[in-house]
């Protein structure tokens, strides 16, 4: 029988974070801890406005599953109880946890994945004005990707800010469904030679058709258009990368399914991540060991988080402790 608990929990971060659509302080996310004898696993996610999603809602959706739990359901069998988003990834999460630390298993040795070794993930650059993003920009200069957060009306001077701050660094775009067709089309030349390799979700997720006759000389990346491996027949011709994100799939068990799918499809993986504690990337660094673009750097944007964090030694990401997760 596995025992439920379910935590609303807050992480100052370190700056103020600014996307196009709004400013945080704080990291707001839901931790689940299953218990079963002696035995606990933990997964964590962030409940994400854009989505429909609030702390309360979450809760109540993982809440609906209490049951379920107590009959001691698989990841397979939780993947038909709830929909994907915050929820089931925190409960997916944490119930791979649980298993691996009763049979003694690494979660990667359940799932049959490889051996997770040291990855590089971007840092990402807060939505400022130019001399502040700027100033940004020189202080992290020593970081080999950066990510920069655009979406507004100064976006070509806040470009040449970047690169005047980070002139050796290369470069990754998130215009957060911001951009116009026409804005891709005219940032598109600069961004070459910026060095700028790609862009993420340019245009409305619901209003991306527009990409399947755009030239699209800087490699796009698709994120709040993917979700499942259901969203990849509707993604064909429109992106080139998909952004795998563990509480749009809904965990980790879908994220795998949607990994193996996209790159047989022809896909090119990033991997990404709300701004969450290092339990939430955990299981994500397990998929970041077939991706080209691993953005999971949400503890370093932290002033605060959890016990046995993910060692980070500048961009250099390690995987998670057992006594974290996994």
């Amino acid at each position: 029988m596995i025992q439920l608990d379910i935590k609303a929990e807050q992480f100052k971060l370190a700056e103020v974070f600014t996307i196009s659509r709004g400013s945080r302080t704080a990291a707001d996310v839901i931790t689940v801890t299953l218990t079963r004898g002696s035995h606990k696993g933990r997964g964590e996610s962030v409940p994400y406005a854009r989505y429909g999603e609030t702390m309360e809602s979450v809760s109540d959706q993982i809440m609906s599953v209490s049951d379920a739990l107590a009959a001691d359901i698989t990841t397979a069998e939780l993947q038909a109880l709830l929909p994907g988003g915050a929820a089931r990834n925190a409960v997916d999460c944490a119930l791979w946890d649980l298993t691996a630390k009763e049979s003694g298993k690494a979660v990667w040795q359940l799932a049959g994945l490889t051996e997770p070794e040291t990855v590089v993930s971007a840092y990402t650059l807060s939505l400022a004005e130019p001399d502040a993003m700027r100033a940004s920009a020189a202080k992290h200069a020593d970081k080999p990707l950066l990510k920069i957060k655009l979406g507004g009306a100064d976006d070509m001077p806040r470009l040449l800010a970047v690169r005047e701050g980070a002139p050796d660094s290369q470069l990754i775009v998130d215009a957060n469904e911001g951009w116009s067709a026409e804005d891709y089309a005219r940032l598109a030349p600069v961004m070459l030679e910026l060095g700028v390799t790609l862009v993420e979700q340019p245009l409305a997720a619901g209003d991306d058709e527009a990409l399947l006759t755009l030239d699209r000389p800087l490699p796009i990346c698709a994120d709040e258009s993917c979700h499942g491996a259901d969203s990849l027949p509707g993604l064909k011709g429109k992106y080139d990368f998909i952004n795998i994100k563990l509480d749009k799939t809904g965990g980790l068990t879908e994220a795998i399914a949607l990994q193996n799918a996209a790159i047989e499809a022809g896909f090119r993986i990033m991997v990404g991540c709300m701004v969450g504690s290092s339990l939430a990337m955990a299981p994500a660094v397990l998929l970041a060991q077939r991706a080209e673009v691993v953005d999971l750097d949400g503890p370093l944007l932290l002033a605060e988080d959890r016990a046995q964090p993910i060692q980070f030694e500048g961009a250099v990401m390690s995987p998670s402790s057992a006594a974290l997760w996994g």
